[in-house]
């Protein structure tokens, strides 16, 4: 399988080798378009100024001055048409058609460079053959000549067009070491990804990257790190829930265990069956409301959890929630009044009841004998609060932190009735129909919830 570093650096050479063909390719355009034409008119002019010379000046020594003219740069063949001479630099082929020969004789100019075969590349340029030249003709001491000249490419090629040619060499080099450099500091963050992916499949929660980056691999990073720690702390509670659980399935399993063995005692009274039967309807009433509540907070953890809203009068359900609870609220002692006005909310009626029920039941029992309950509702610009105030044994205020969480019970005997479920239910509700739970408590004094739902425009 091919990594991401080799990958990476196949594009690059992918990219720097098809960027080097495609600028040939236009160079090589260029040069047939634009070039090719002014370096032949150029070469023509240069040409035409020595054999005017020639034919102005008639040199004592035609062949030392074209020797010269060899020495400084060009390379010359001069015929009659019977027999020629080199002057300069070798051609690599001296193959020159007779009839291109005859024509410069005759008085025309013969444009070998112009008309050289296109080759890719601008090799054309390069051609270091006879017929890649500049034709004319001219007259030395009556005879008539054929003057065939091009510039010598390898004494043109300066040291300056060396440095420039050891320039792009170590830019392409160095160009090339930079990207491997580059790739291996992009890659290596990745790895680090990667490494730590697996060790989270492993369920080591602890993993943590340490790149400090202030590009997108870093906000990855950031990203990674912060799931991180949600996973250690979802494990956590995982793990907590998973033994609370276990501790609340397992206290009244025990107990209406032990008490169906003690009615098996053909010595008991009809009192003590009374009182053990009693005390195992409890304890199966009590698994009855732990699985109820278990199977809502599993509906409720699931994102795709969706709050069916539709408008009901929430006094009437406040009211029918009393009216519920009335035999529990003569039965411990405890006088309720409430002050509700009428009011439509668009909500979901089902869950909402499961949070009147839970705060209700909650201020009923957790409250003194002879107690009161006051329950309101007020409407205020933004949202609809309902308070539920009692009068009962209140919460420190280091309570009142943990009271939202699964499973906790403000009384460590866990002598009262409960799941220590109900609350987390209500906040976690309250807040899917984008609201919010407050709670205020003293010792001895009472408590007060505030729930607040957003008016719906």
């Amino acid at each position: 399988m091919k990594t991401l570093y080799s990958k990476f650096m196949l594009t690059t050479l992918l990219v720097m080798l098809g960027s080097l063909m495609l600028s040939f390719l236009a160079i090589n355009i260029y040069y047939h378009q634009v070039m090719k034409a002014k370096n032949d008119a150029k070469n023509v002019n240069i040409a035409e100024d020595i054999v005017d010379y020639i034919e102005a000046t008639q040199p004592n020594d035609l062949m030392e001055y074209l020797t010269t003219l060899g020495d400084i740069g060009y390379q010359i063949y001069v015929t009659t048409g019977d027999r020629g001479s080199f002057f300069g630099g070798e051609y690599r082929d001296t193959t020159l058609p007779f009839e291109v020969v005859e024509h410069v004789l005759a008085g025309e100019v013969y444009h070998g460079m112009r008309d050289f075969p296109k080759e890719t590349f601008v090799t054309g340029f390069f051609a270091n053959e006879l017929t890649n030249t500049i034709g004319v003709p001219f007259v030395y001491e009556n005879q008539q000549y054929a003057l065939f000249v091009r510039p010598d490419i390898r004494l043109l090629f300066s040291e300056v067009h060396t440095i420039l040619a050891g320039l792009l060499l170590a830019m392409a080099v160095l160009s090339l070491l930079a990207m491997l450099l580059f790739a291996k500091a992009l890659i290596r963050p990745i790895t680090q990804l990667t490494t730590a992916t697996h060790q989270l499949a492993h369920e080591q929660f602890d993993t943590l990257l340490t790149i400090d980056r202030a590009d997108e691999i870093g906000q990855l990073a950031n990203s990674f790190n912060k799931m991180a720690t949600q996973l250690q702390e979802n494990d956590r509670m995982r793990k907590e829930f998973i033994s609370n659980v276990s501790h609340d399935f397992q206290s009244p399993l025990l107990n209406i265990q032990g008490y169906v063995d003690l009615l098996k005692s053909s010595n008991l009274t009809e009192e003590e069956k009374q009182e053990y039967t009693t005390i195992i309807e409890l304890e199966t009433k009590r698994l009855s409301a732990l699985t109820k509540q278990l199977l809502l907070l599993t509906s409720l953890d699931q994102s795709t959890r969706m709050v069916k809203r539709e408008p009901y009068p929430l006094d009437e359900q406040l009211k029918e929630t009393v009216r519920k609870y009335r035999w529990q609220l003569e039965e411990a002692n405890i006088q309720l009044s409430y002050q509700l006005e009428p009011i439509e909310y668009d909500g979901d009626a089902g869950l909402l009841q499961n949070v009147w029920d839970n705060l209700l039941t909650n201020a009923i029992k957790y409250n003194h004998d002879g107690g009161i309950i006051q329950l309101t509702i007020k409407v205020q610009p933004t949202n609809i609060e309902v308070l539920i105030e009692d009068s009962g044994i209140g919460m420190t205020d280091e309570q009142l932190l943990k009271v939202y969480e699964r499973f906790y019970r403000a009384d460590a005997s866990r002598t009262k009735q409960g799941t220590g479920l109900g609350l987390a239910i209500v906040k976690q509700i309250i807040e899917l129909h984008g609201g919010t739970v407050e709670m205020e408590s003293q010792i001895d004094v009472g408590t007060k919830v505030y729930v607040r739902l957003p008016k719906m425009s």
